[in-house]
């Protein structure tokens, strides 16, 4: 397709030169005519009669019109389009803190997609992943970015209208930094700053300062949340019991001095004050409470100068979402949402759960009057995932955000495929990494197998009550077939989908092996488990081996190397474990032990989150609990 423009191109023509390639479209005199022309405010696109047009308000939206503009043309036919933007500011928040970090190459594809959907905004989380200056602890060996590429990511997201920013953390979430023992002068606790401290202010100054820096925009996310420790390590020994609200209050002004000099404007994740304010900052569920009430003096001594972030990633009923709004409304600060596709934890991306969240919240953040809106896609735990794989939950941000009322599937559909490349239902297969038999519908509990299961020892099977009587290896084997007939080797990101097939073959064979081993050694069924021992087991380990070579390769393609050597060794472990178990079964068979200790331990239900009590299938949060129920580490002092 040629098009030719006519009109002011001076604030958009770089961006459409680094979307043509994209677009499979070319500038020629003999081109379509496209006119370029301002509008009030609204995204105006069209085509009749030969001719096209493009009319916005604002930078961004020049690039989604031009996105809806070949995606209509391809069908032949005259088209008008006009969209009201709901909110001002939409996009997403990328975790650059749990060894994923994005490299320049692959954030700027990831940059291209979400202008064509017509995204304004994007937060890089950091927690210690910039550089600070003479702080060379700060980010040490975790792939930290440098100021000239957080300002080449700000250059080249400027071109599409684009306002990239930082979120950092200015109190509590350190402990990769703070783990360092030459830096133990800042640490509280092992995640907490000593607040209250001159050194720590300092230190926060410097790093207020190295995060902004490279950035046009003068926003900046300083996080605070979930800041459970505070004042209870080091702080408390020097200080004695002091109210944590008193605490965060005191810190958070100090770290407004340093935004109110630089001319910043900050926000943060609000769920601190809302815990406070119950009287228990402990526990997540204190944030959702219904009966929550800010007191008048609580409100009265909350700065606001700062903007709170609502974050919300599980509840699927407005009256949720409008009742923890209405719990905001008196600290008296604007308020932002966040809230999620989940790449959480897991190697697949949890689609039921996302999306039906994620449209009820939006359709309520309208009606309430909430203008900026985040879609947080978080690493936890390593970063089995990915966030290119989250695309389909992006595109529906997006499409919210120039929709009155909720977008259709098929609009969604049509969208992303464009955008992205990518059917929606082959992103959809996503989901079922994760949604297994005995899930919750729409895996609304957040059970993740796809993990647990690769990474459970197969002599200790953990987490074989779980799932024993569901059928879980069929659904895997045929996960693998149905994810290998949608992939499309001419789309630029079918490589995303190498992994999910890989890893359906491997749990095809592993996720029910344990369950076999032990009903075979307690029936002292030798043949089958020599037949584990000599057959299956290595059949496992070489999917395994097969498997970490095409994450390795994904991994290499989007992120920088650092942080992949902790997915390497937890691979290395399933393969080790593996042998083992092999040359154990075969020392029993043949009659050199007597026994195998693990397979006479009773099987017990790992966790509360069960199909027993319908919960799911299970859910753990941390790789280390998934391959032992032994000690990993002990830590005698960790302030």
């Amino acid at each position: 397709m040629n098009l030719r423009f006519d009109g002011d191109l001076s604030a958009v023509q770089s961006g459409i030169e680094m979307l043509l390639p994209e677009l499979g479209i070319e500038l020629s005199e003999d081109g379509l005519l496209v006119r370029v022309e301002p509008s009030e405010g609204d995204l105006e696109v069209g085509r009749e009669q030969g001719e096209a047009y493009i009319r916005y308000g604002k930078k961004h939206q020049f690039f989604r019109a031009l996105g809806l503009l070949v995606q209509h043309s391809r069908k032949g036919e005259s088209f008008h389009i006009r969209e009201k933007q709901q909110f001002d500011e939409v996009g997403p928040m990328f975790d650059l803190s749990r060894n994923a970090i994005l490299t320049l190459d692959s954030f700027k594809v990831m940059l291209n997609k979400l202008a064509l959907m017509g995204m304004n905004t994007v937060m890089l989380y950091m927690e210690d992943t910039y550089e600070v200056d003479d702080e060379p602890y700060f980010g040490y060996m975790r792939g930290r970015y440098s100021q000239a590429e957080l300002k080449e990511i700000d250059d080249y997201a400027d071109q599409f209208g684009i306002e990239a920013f930082p979120s950092i953390q200015t109190l509590a979430h350190l402990e990769e930094f703070l783990k360092w023992e030459p830096v133990r002068h800042y640490r509280d606790t092992k995640g907490a700053l000593l607040v209250g401290d001159e050194r720590s202010d300092a230190l926060v100054e410097k790093m207020i300062l190295a995060a902004s820096s490279p950035f046009r925009s003068r926003k900046i996310h300083v996080g605070m949340d979930e800041a459970e420790e505070l004042g209870r390590g080091k702080y408390l020994d020097r200080n004695g019991y002091e109210s944590r609200f008193d605490i965060m209050t005191a810190h958070l002004e100090k770290v407004l001095v340093v935004t109110r000099r630089l001319g910043l404007k900050p926000m943060m994740w609000s769920d601190m004050f809302l815990k406070l304010a119950v009287g228990n900052a402990g526990t997540e569920s204190n944030y959702y409470d219904k009966n929550t009430t800010i007191p008048e003096e609580m409100a009265r001594r909350i700065p606001k100068d700062i903007d709170m972030v609502y974050w919300d990633y599980v509840h699927m009923e407005p009256e949720d979402y409008e009742r923890v709004i209405a719990n905001h409304r008196p600290i008296g600060c604007n308020l932002v949402f966040a809230g999620a596709v989940w790449i959480f934890n897991t190697f697949g991306v949890n689609y039921g759960m996302s999306l039906n969240a994620s449209d009820v919240a939006l359709q309520v953040c309208k009606k309430e009057g909430i203008r900026e809106v985040y879609a947080t896609m978080w690493g936890d735990d390593g970063n089995e995932g990915n966030p290119f794989a989250a695309l389909l939950g992006l595109q529906l941000y997006a499409e919210h955000a120039y929709s009155e009322d909720k977008p259709s599937w098929e609009q969604l559909a049509e969208r992303v495929k464009f955008c992205t490349g990518i059917e929606a239902d082959t992103f959809m297969l996503m989901k079922d990494l994760d949604e297994t038999p005995g899930s919750e519908p729409n895996n609304r509990k957040q059970s993740n197998p796809s993990k647990f299961l690769l990474y459970q020892d197969v002599l200790l099977g953990q987490f074989d009550k779980q799932i024993e009587g569901l059928d879980i290896a069929a659904h895997y084997a045929a996960l693998e077939q149905r994810i290998h007939d949608k992939r499309d080797a001419d789309a630029e990101l079918d490589y995303l989908f190498e992994v999910p097939e890989k890893l359906s073959a491997v749990l095809k064979r592993k996720s029910e092996i344990g369950i076999v081993l032990k009903q075979a050694y307690d029936a002292k069924d030798m043949d089958t488990l020599r037949r584990v021992a000599t057959d299956e087991l290595p059949a496992i380990a070489e999917a395994v081996r097969e498997l970490r070579l095409a994450h390795r390769t994904q991994w290499l393609r989007m992120f920088k190397s650092f942080g992949w050597e902790v997915i390497d060794i937890r691979y290395g472990g399933v393969i080790s474990r593996l042998d083992t178990a092999s040359f154990r079964l075969l020392d029993y068979v043949d009659g050199r032990i007597n026994r195998i200790e693990e397979l006479e331990q009773e099987r017990l239900i790992f966790s509360s989150s069960n199909r027993f009590n319908n919960k799911g299938i299970g859910w753990c949060s941390y790789y280390y609990r998934m391959a032992s129920p032994n000690v990993f580490f002990h830590v005698l002092n960790p302030f």
